[in-house]
């Protein structure tokens, strides 16, 4: 007898995800038609790079459980070492490098850190491996500082992008040359580490995220699979770091800081950490306040703790999960029943954030503006920080807004407890058929 053919089983493409993708791509490709000025244009640089750094920190947080308050560290360390290539480029050093590598100069840098520093981090998980990243990211702060030599001191290191050879004649000195080149990468990387969780180094991170004692108990070593995840995770960062350094042409010590870090973890849980796409919405809403509401207003940081803070509360899951839950309502036809609850939601929340918004901007112009006297403009109406109208105005704007959101909120509560009785129904109804 001969041998037995193999089984042939037929897998179908999954043509939902490859829209996805596509989509994905053009985006990338025709947003610079779109916004065609020179503040979209650096904002949508910016947004690339966001993406990936998030994405990377995404990689330790949302699949891993690791909660990192100094990763920063890889990012910024990439940005330091690509500066220094880009210098050596230009000073004749590395004579014929091609510009549009450096960023792989950031991966490969912030990949070796990682490995550096990445096997003592990992020893631990939960609170003390969150602590030791902490201490890692002030002492790589702190040496920002005492090296001038390398991290160049207060003024940080600048660099000139528009060197080395000119393939095409693509100098990347315009914007639009350098954004689609950071867009490519955007892809690839966003590509590349969506492929990670597909892996079985991937699989077996959530599976130590979710029940480490069981991962131990079958035979792997936990360790390791949080210490590979973090050496993948500090070379996309890198890379990173890599592209803001050929951005900005300027690398200072606050891209090591803690602050930055705070701002990966920040926006990351914004967007949803328990979603692959999370962090991408995280990036986006990072560079819009980072350059919009930090230009709007001088309490921008406050009206950013407030957001995270009512997040916490109200959607622990971050934007992603208020999107994937929506989704499972209109899957089943059911999202129109909420349509006025939510505009009763989005007008009465909006009433309360103008009230509790006037009120800040009047604290602030007293404390900051003292010289141009009480009066201020907001939102096209004239406010008097001195004037107890003002301030009666704001407090019952704020308070109105605030009880009719809630007494929204209450009936949204109601509402969407039936439709989700209504789902897990006909769910049950389908199982049964």
């Amino acid at each position: 007898m001969g041998a037995a053919r193999p089984a042939y089983h037929f897998k179908p493409y999954n043509v939902g995800r490859w829209i996805i993708w596509t989509l994905y791509a053009l985006v990338l490709l025709v947003s610079p038609m779109i916004f065609t000025s020179g503040l979209s244009m650096t904002m949508l640089s910016q947004m690339g790079i966001a993406i990936i750094a998030c994405l990377a920190y995404n990689m330790l947080l949302g699949q891993g459980g690791m909660l990192s308050f100094g990763h920063a560290v890889y990012s910024g360390l990439g940005s330091f070492l690509t500066i220094h290539t880009l210098n050596m480029i230009s000073g004749g050093t590395l004579q014929g490098f091609p510009v549009s590598l450096l960023p792989l100069i950031g991966g490969i840098s912030g990949l070796f850190f990682a490995v550096l520093l990445g096997w003592v981090t990992t020893k631990k998980a939960g609170t003390p491996f969150a602590m030791i990243t902490l201490g890692i990211g002030e002492l790589v702060w702190s040496m920002s500082l005492m090296f001038p030599e390398f991290f160049g001191g207060e003024g940080g290191i600048t660099g000139d992008r528009v060197t080395g050879a000119r393939p095409f004649g693509i100098t990347f000195g315009p914007q639009v040359q350098l954004y689609y080149l950071i867009a490519v990468y955007t892809f690839i990387c966003t590509a590349a580490m969506y492929a990670f969780t597909r892996t079985p180094l991937g699989r077996m991170l959530n599976a130590v995220r979710d029940n480490p004692e069981r991962v131990e108990f079958v035979g792997y070593n936990t360790q390791m699979v949080r210490y590979l995840s973090f050496c993948a995770s500090g070379f996309f960062a890198g890379i990173a770091g890599g592209l803001g350094a050929l951005n900005f042409e300027i690398v200072t010590a606050e891209v090591v800081g803690a602050a930055r870090s705070g701002a990966y973890l920040l926006f990351v849980f914004l967007g949803g950490a328990t979603f692959f796409f999370g962090p991408i919405i995280g990036a986006i809403l990072m560079v819009v306040a980072f350059v919009l509401l930090s230009e709007m207003t001088a309490a921008w940081l406050l009206y950013l703790g407030l957001i995270f803070l009512f997040m916490v509360m109200y959607a622990p899951g971050g934007i992603a999960s208020l999107i994937m839950m929506n989704l499972r309502v209109a899957a089943f036809g059911k999202l129109r029943r909420l349509w006025t609850s939510y505009l009763a939601l989005g007008g009465t929340g909006a009433v309360a954030v103008v009230g509790a918004a006037a009120m800040i901007e009047m604290v602030y112009h007293m404390q900051l503006n003292v010289a141009l006297g009480p009066e201020l403009k907001f939102m096209g109406a004239t406010l008097n920080a001195h004037s107890l109208d003002s301030w009666f105005g704001a407090v019952f704007v704020l308070i109105t807004g605030a009880a009719l959101f809630e007494v929204s909120r209450r009936a949204f509560v109601r509402e969407w407890s039936r439709i989700q009785e209504e789902i897990e129904l006909e769910i049950r109804r389908r199982e049964a058929l």
